[in-house]
């Protein structure tokens, strides 16, 4: 998936991500740069700093995982809101 917001993944997307996935079961990661992190902590998705047409790889896993990546795909492609 690539970054589409000016000032990539900061606090209010990554906010956003984490408040998205809550009450979901799968495992979501995101890897970008060769380092994966759990997608459902703040400061993990901060730490990657991951700016504006970074490319990410989304791993979703689990009984929801469809589900979970098209909210997830539908939240990148729309920048958040931003």
């Amino acid at each position: 998936m690539t970054v589409k917001n000016p000032l990539g993944l900061h606090a209010r997307p990554a906010t956003m991500i984490a408040k998205l996935l809550q009450g979901t079961k799968s495992s979501v990661c995101f890897t970008y740069k060769k380092e994966t992190i759990n997608a459902r902590s703040i400061m993990s998705i901060l730490v990657l700093a991951a700016g504006q047409n970074a490319q990410l790889l989304i791993t979703v896993d689990g009984e929801d995982a469809e589900f979970v990546l098209k909210k997830l795909l539908d939240a990148f492609d729309t920048q958040f809101g931003e």
